[in-house]
């Protein structure tokens, strides 16, 4: 059914436009086809992370005690996900490498559909914790298996928006889960995730990544792929000529690796490499600027912060409601900025105006604690939503398209996993570790906690964060790669190379 789908590429896909430029609307709609279905997954990935915030309240209310959910057990519940996800993070690579992209993904749709089984079916805290260990699939898959999938199956001129859609369909998926918990029973948010996850079996239908082809030496099929996703115009054609050629040239030197010494002198001029860990730093930075930001934080906990800030119950649910309305629609408005701003550009001014108002919320906080002004609720709340909209704008939506973009394709294999690894222990850490700094430093400290640490990381991003829009994967990877350390570097494994090669 799919190669008959994608079999071929006819003028009709294209439509004239009044100055003359074609669009590839045929070549659009498959990628659309195969973005979709990676969408529809990540809104199950929101769904997943945004239940605890609602089922956690509800037992409570239901059991008229706090003691139902511990605050311990609470914690973990809102954490465990990312945990639960480091296995998979080394497990999804190997698939992806062995297996390519569609198959991982399929199974990964199946995992979901069970996982959720058990969530619905659930009739303890204990069982609960166990389904979302069983999410940890679905949490590992966003770093290792997804932005893969969008980066390679997408043309430049869309992957910026498809990414930013990407996080913004995230959050949608958190605040449907909230609304759900709010208005009905918990267990109706597994209901959406079963049908959501059937919706992603598209998969089916999808070609083969054209990168993966490449990578195993598959070119005309690699070409096939690439033709019918990105069609045939000449910047999809330089985009594939660049590509097969990276990875001819790749494969070849990779045909050294036969003793062991090689296969060492390998690894370490791989690792010290500006085009390997350069963007993997980067990467780095990017994830932590999005996770002490205390944005994700004050999503994850809002019915408790609102509740402390409020000191009412029914206003902390309309707040949580609202607030999370707002980071969507400020998310929307981000999709619309990063079409005509720099990425860059969006994600530092974005993150400055973010950081200024968590230091005014510190503030603002502090001033009350001293008796210095008396409180307003209405100031308390628009701060926070102020503060939600422009995080929301800029790192919430930028992130997964920074690193996705950042990582070459011939070190995917080995950069990918460690920065998930790395996202996801220092997610679940600071999801983890929250509630406790809440209580340590009162509210005020703990927004002055995550203001000063979102300042260190957006300086450095200012630093050395390079702009990647509308550049392929190819030019931004040959971008790391001009420095004379990484061309030396690269000129000696082709010369050991072409020297071994003269000997035989």
């Amino acid at each position: 059914m799919a190669s008959s789908i994608y079999s071929s590429i006819k003028t009709e896909d294209f439509e004239d436009t009044s100055s003359g430029m074609k669009i590839a609307r045929g070549p659009f709609l498959r990628q659309l086809l195969v973005v979709g279905g990676v969408w529809t997954i990540y809104f199950v990935l929101g769904l997943c992370y945004g239940a605890p915030n609602v089922f956690i309240p509800q037992i409570r209310r239901d059991a008229n005690s706090t003691e139902a959910v511990s605050e311990d057990m609470a914690s973990w519940l809102s954490s465990i996900h990312g945990y639960g996800a480091l296995p998979w993070i080394l497990i999804l690579p190997v698939l992806t490498r062995r297996f390519g992209r569609k198959v991982p993904f399929i199974i990964l749709c199946v995992n979901t559909l069970i996982g959720y089984i058990v969530f619905y079916c659930s009739t303890s805290t204990t069982v609960l914790l166990i389904s979302e260990i069983m999410q940890g699939m679905l949490v590992g898959s966003n770093m290792t298996l997804l932005i893969v999938i969008v980066t390679e199956y997408t043309s430049p001129r869309y992957r910026g928006i498809f990414m930013t859609v990407k996080s913004t369909i995230f959050f949608w998926g958190v605040w449907i889960a909230n609304v759900t918990g709010t208005f009905s029973h918990w267990k109706n948010i597994a209901l959406i995730a079963f049908v959501c996850s059937i919706l992603s079996l598209t998969a089916f239908l999808w070609p083969e990544s054209p990168s993966w082809l490449a990578m195993n030496g598959r070119f005309k099929e690699c070409a096939t792929s690439h033709r019918c996703l990105k069609g045939y115009d000449k910047e999809a054609e330089n985009e594939l000529e660049s590509l097969i050629q990276s990875q001819k040239e790749y494969l070849s030197r990779c045909k050294r690796k036969e003793a062991s010494w090689s296969r060492l002198k390998h690894i370490l001029e791989t690792t010290t490499t500006k085009a390997f860990y350069k963007p993997l730093l980067l990467s780095m930075t990017v994830m932590s600027l999005y996770n002490f930001s205390g944005k994700f934080v004050c999503t994850m906990y809002s019915i408790e912060l609102i509740r402390k800030i409020t000191n009412s119950e029914s206003t902390a649910y309309t707040g949580m409601l609202i607030l999370e309305a707002v980071t969507i629609f400020s998310m929307q408005i981000g999709c619309v900025l990063s079409k005509y701003l720099k990425r860059r550009t969006l994600l530092l001014s974005s993150s400055s105006i973010g950081i200024l108002f968590l230091f005014l919320i510190s503030l603002y906080l502090y001033l009350i604690k001293l008796s210095v002004i008396t409180e307003n609720k209405i100031v308390s709340l628009l701060l926070l939503t102020l503060f939600s909209m422009t995080i929301s704008c800029g790192p919430m939506i930028l992130a997964c398209s920074v690193y996705g973009e950042l990582t070459p394709l011939r070190y995917r294999s080995s950069s990918l996993p460690t920065l998930a690894i790395f996202s996801e222990i220092l997610m679940a850490s600071v999801l983890k570790v929250s509630p406790y700094i809440f209580k340590m430093f009162d509210l005020h400290g703990a927004f002055l906690f995550y203001g000063l640490s979102a300042s260190v990381f957006a300086f450095l991003l200012y630093k050395y964060l390079p702009e990647s829009k509308y550049k392929t994967l190819q030019e931004i990877e040959n971008y790391f790669l001009e420095s004379p350390k990484s061309k030396v570097a690269i000129e000696n494994i082709s010369k050991d190379f072409m020297e071994e090669k003269d000997k035989r």
